[in-house]
């Protein structure tokens, strides 16, 4: 008897086995690459990136300085679906075979933007040193998540500071890499835009 349950155990391994190989497994479906980095910048990014800038800040004026931040859960909640976005986009920006831009369209800024062409240039000639630029904001977004978790001021507009140099050292670098007073700035704020 006990020779039989092992053959049988075995039989059925090997046809296990063999249904396993004969199936073909279904391949993954191909993605679609329709948005150009610049819609993403232009959709995602920049509104989100406006919203968390917006949500915590100084204000000087007639009646002293005082700060604005995120008060209720719902404002705080606010913060949150914003910085998910700043962190998910980097993965959708370097996507193998996401386009800068759409053919013919051109820079609105050409005497210190670069052109699409050229920023793509620049891209597919270091495509890591791309990707840690774009791994730079997500590092940034998830400290700023923390402080929107702790519902900590302070540490959101520390955090918002990394969110800040992050994008400016990947404009400075592929965008506007000629714009002389960009470049002084960055400088003076002690941005290594390596």
């Amino acid at each position: 008897m006990r020779i039989y349950c092992w053959a049988l155990i075995a039989s059925l391994i090997l046809i296990g086995n063999a249904c396993s190989r004969s199936e073909p497994k279904p391949a993954a479906p191909e993605l679609l690459r329709t948005a150009t980095i610049k819609d993403i910048m232009d959709s995602m990014v920049d509104p989100s990136g406006d919203f968390i800038f917006e949500s915590i800040q100084d204000i000087s004026d007639d009646h002293g300085i005082r700060q604005k931040a995120p008060k209720t859960p719902k404002e705080w909640e606010d913060v949150r679906r914003h910085l998910f976005i700043l962190l998910e986009t980097p993965n959708l920006l370097v996507m193998e075979g996401r386009r800068v831009a759409q053919p013919g369209e051109k820079s609105e800024n050409p005497q210190v933007e670069n052109q699409p062409e050229e920023v793509q240039k620049l891209l597919d000639a270091d495509r890591p040193a791309f990707i840690r630029r774009a791994r730079r904001l997500q590092d940034a977004a998830a400290t700023a998540m923390k402080a929107a978790d702790m519902k900590d001021k302070d540490a959101l507009l520390k955090a918002i500071d990394g969110i800040d140099k992050a994008c400016e050292n990947c404009h400075l670098h592929y965008w506007y890499p000629n714009d002389k007073r960009a470049q002084e700035a960055a400088k003076e704020n002690g941005l290594d835009i390596n």
